[in-house]
């Protein structure tokens, strides 16, 4: 049960961050416009203070990471149950015997309409 609400809250957290990222104006945004517009030093300059949109985008980063952590761990434990279990160790199986002669079934001849004539004989190849 947990394990599935960390994945939805892991898709969704990608899901949102795409979104952020993609809504996000880059720095190099005005590049086009500085040269000549005498705004050049703010092209690779600093953004001054973090906007809410680059604040969330951090938080929903770091929520993203923990989330992958978390599905690593269960995924750890997944396989750590699956090694407890595994296939029993081959020296300890029992070595199957052939039947014994008493143990194959034989056919019995039956009387009336069908016999053993209604077969035919193997031919011997020469």
């Amino acid at each position: 049960m947990l394990e599935t609400v960390v994945v939805v809250l892991h898709l969704l957290g990608a899901l949102g961050l795409v979104v952020l990222v993609l809504l996000q104006q880059g720095k190099g945004a005005e590049a086009g416009a500085s040269f000549g517009a005498g705004a050049s030093n703010t092209v690779f300059g600093s953004q001054g203070s973090a906007t809410f949109l680059s604040k969330f985008t951090a938080i929903l980063a770091a929520s993203f990471f923990l989330t992958a952590l978390g599905l690593g761990y269960f995924a750890k434990e997944k396989a750590h149950e699956l090694t407890q279990v595994g296939l029993p160790d081959p020296a300890v199986l029992e070595i199957q015997k052939k039947p014994a002669a008493d143990d194959v079934p034989v056919l019995q001849e039956q009387k009336g309409n069908a016999t053993n004539t209604d077969i035919p004989p193997a031919q011997e190849q020469k």
